[in-house]
């Protein structure tokens, strides 16, 4: 498996392989039989998983990054050029980690809930394109008409999602569905 294989499905996922694959080296377990159980690995739903690719622009369903500490894990590992969805019910983030992430990978920003202005004070200065968003349908359709070939919608709130989802599952769902409906 080549490492930007394994990067598409999250740093998390790298880290979590190498130091998978030291303890079968270490016990001199063949390089071919570590090779093929990485193979074997099946995404988690809901986490860096990709929903969809149309006209070259990906769909990546995060929505159980609920913390900024996730989604700086989640921006970190795409590797097209971002439209981030994000919010919920914001318990006062410090998004300061995630500026320098945001400024040189997101090309636009849909902010989803109730309540965004944190949001918008925290990215505001970068300039960045950003519009509100009320449903999840409104979020992927504007991100749709935002974004461009080659680009990747991503869906990571780094907030919780009892504003307008009962929780990450139900947000999940709600993407994948809002995207199948394009």
């Amino acid at each position: 498996m080549t490492f930007e294989a394994l990067a598409r499905q999250g740093q998390t996922t790298v880290y979590h392989s190498l130091v998978a694959s030291i303890g079968p080296k270490i016990r001199e377990i063949r390089k071919e039989f570590i090779k093929e159980s990485f193979y074997g690995f099946q995404q988690v739903e809901h986490r860096l998983e990709t929903v969809v690719i149309i006209k070259d622009m990906e769909f990546i369903n995060d929505s159980k990054s609920s913390t900024v500490n996730s989604t700086w894990f989640a921006l970190e590992s795409t590797l097209r050029p971002i439209i981030w969805i994000v919010g919920g019910v914001e318990p006062g983030n410090d998004y300061s980690i995630l500026r320098n992430l945001v400024r040189t990978k997101v090309k636009g920003m849909i902010c989803l809930g109730l309540d965004t202005s944190s949001i918008h004070e925290a990215f505001e200065e970068l300039e960045i394109p950003m519009v509100d968003a009320l449903s999840m349908e409104e979020a992927v359709q504007t991100a749709y008409y935002m974004g461009a070939s080659g680009d990747a919608v991503l869906l990571s709130p780094a907030c919780p999602s009892f504003d307008l989802f009962d929780d990450y599952e139900e947000r999940g769902k709600a993407f994948r569905k809002a995207v199948k409906n394009l």
